[in-house]
């Protein structure tokens, strides 16, 4: 069994701001030259988010709703700097497994991974992807 890790990093514009990650982690599985196994893409920050779903307009629109729904700009949190960052954050996981098939990740039809800003200030984010298999 091989493992093999890959970092992935990027600037990001502050809240909300997406940045597809799905052909940079795809990168990352043909340097591995693993043909089947599982992709493990983690982000070591406490607000940021990593989605595995449609990178379509209008559901990240649905989703920014959703986020200002469960963690409101204007509410009251205990934390003193960016407690709504963290909760979203937990809310929202910043992880993903994907398997791999055929040395390629093994995205559904619509699938991309991409990261979601939930800190408000624009931030050097650092993404890691293992991929572990044969």
């Amino acid at each position: 069994m091989a493992v093999f890790t890959s970092e992935l990093v990027f600037e990001t514009g502050g809240y909300f701001d997406i940045v597809d990650l799905t052909a940079r982690v795809e990168g990352a599985v043909r340097a591995s030259d693993i043909r089947e196994g599982i992709a493990l893409v983690y982000a070591g920050h406490a607000t940021g988010v990593i989605i595995l779903n449609e990178l379509e307009r209008a559901l990240l629109d649905d989703l920014r709703e959703l986020m200002a729904s469960l963690a409101p700009a204007d509410g009251v949190y205990h934390h003193p700097v960016n407690s709504r960052s963290h909760l979203l954050s937990m809310l929202f996981t910043p992880s993903r497994t994907v398997p791999v098939h055929g040395g390629r990740l093994g995205l559904g039809t619509w699938q991309s991974l991409y990261w979601v800003e939930a800190e408000r200030r624009p931030r050097r984010r650092r993404v890691e992807v293992t991929v572990v298999g044969e």
